[in-house]
C-alpha cells in the first residue's frame, strides 16, 4: 500500500483510520479525475468515468471497512481493519 506521509511527518488528525483517510485524499489528489478535470476529490469518489485509479477506489474500500468495523463490537477483540 502506498504512504503519503513523508518522513517524521505526523497526522494531526490522531482519529481511528485517519491513516487511510489522508491516503485516500492524496491518492485522489494525484489522480486525473482532479488534475484535469479539476473537480473535487468528493466528486472523484462518485466518478464511473475510469479517471481515478484503482489504488484509491481500494484505498475507500479500506476506509470504508475501517470506519465499519468501529461500528462492529466483535473488533474490540479482532482491531480494526485498515491498520
Amino acid at each position: 500500500m502506498m504512504r503519503y506521509e513523508e518522513e517524521n511527518e505526523t497526522l494531526k488528525d490522531k482519529t481511528a483510520c485517519a491513516g487511510v483517510r489522508a491516503d485516500l485524499k492524496m491518492c485522489l489528489l494525484e489522480s486525473e479525475c482532479c488534475k484535469t478535470h479539476k473537480k473535487t476529490p468528493r466528486e472523484c469518489l462518485k466518478a464511473t468515468d475510469g479517471t481515478v485509479p484503482i489504488e484509491c477506489q481500494v484505498l475507500r474500500n479500506t476506509f470504508f471497512e475501517c470506519k465499519r468495523s468501529l461500528l462492529d463490537a466483535r473488533q474490540r477483540f479482532r482491531g480494526r481493519k485498515g491498520y
